[in-house]
């Protein structure tokens, strides 16, 4: 399956926090995009890696994404080694994205920086045509294969963005994609423990910092991304 996005996250619902809005426009525009979840994020304070799964799936179905698959590494133990990244390099290799878009640099859980850093290195060592892999029970070696760019997204943390994009129109399904996960966030009903993302403040942030990014570059909304690379434009009239 050719994807031109490929979105991952060290835990399901980090892709909808990060990028949600994002992908919900370029499906609109026709774009195919899948996620990869790496872990089931079975450490988490509420629900359960059950519920995690059930939640992502009708995430996914609101957001309109192609596929979403989870890689089932560790939660909180996965590591950026071979094992783990030949995993990650068959799935590359088989959707062959022409983005990919993953976990914030440096951030709150240690897991996201840490995924960040281990698909990177994952999309460039997919590239190298001496690392041989067969994906499932096919017969044939996938041919190599490097997206054209890896962005991340930002989480917790307030990074500095690289580039930043315009979202109008589509903040709704990126917060009708992160309340699917219904145990994972703000329920006054819920006798759950707290925990950093369960509070109100946490759930109405996902709307007011894309309002405030908006705002910063002139539209209503938006989503923000460093990137590993200078981003290259054919003339300062394409941007805005």
């Amino acid at each position: 399956m050719k994807l031109d996005i490929l979105a991952i996250g060290a835990h399901p619902d980090d892709v909808e926090l990060g990028c949600g809005a994002t992908l919900a426009k370029e499906v609109s525009k026709g774009k195919k995009v899948g996620i990869i979840d790496l872990t089931r994020g079975e450490l988490g304070t509420r629900g359960t890696a059950e519920t995690r799964d059930e939640e992502a799936f009708n995430a996914a179905k609101i957001l309109g994404v192609q596929s979403r698959i989870n890689m089932r590494f560790a939660d909180g133990f996965f590591v950026n080694d071979k094992a783990h990244q030949l995993e990650l390099i068959k799935m590359i290799r088989y959707y062959k994205p022409e983005l990919v878009i993953c976990n914030a640099i440096d951030d709150r859980h240690i897991d996201h920086p840490k995924g960040s850093q281990l698909v990177s290195d994952a999309c460039f060592l997919s590239g190298l045509k001496k690392i041989e892999t067969i994906y499932k029970d096919e017969s044939q070696v996938q041919e190599a294969w490097r997206p054209k760019a890896v962005y991340h997204y930002i989480q917790w943390k307030d990074l500095e963005p690289d580039v930043v994009v315009d979202v109008s129109g589509f903040i709704d399904k990126k917060v009708a994609s992160v309340l699917a996960y219904k145990t994972q966030f703000f329920d006054p009903n819920s006798k759950e423990p707290e925990t950093p993302i369960s509070s109100k403040n946490f759930t109405d942030s996902v709307e007011y910092r894309a309002r405030n990014l908006g705002r910063l570059i002139g539209v209503e909304h938006a989503e923000s991304y460093t990137v590993e690379r200078y981003v290259a434009v054919e003339s300062l009239f394409d941007l805005k």
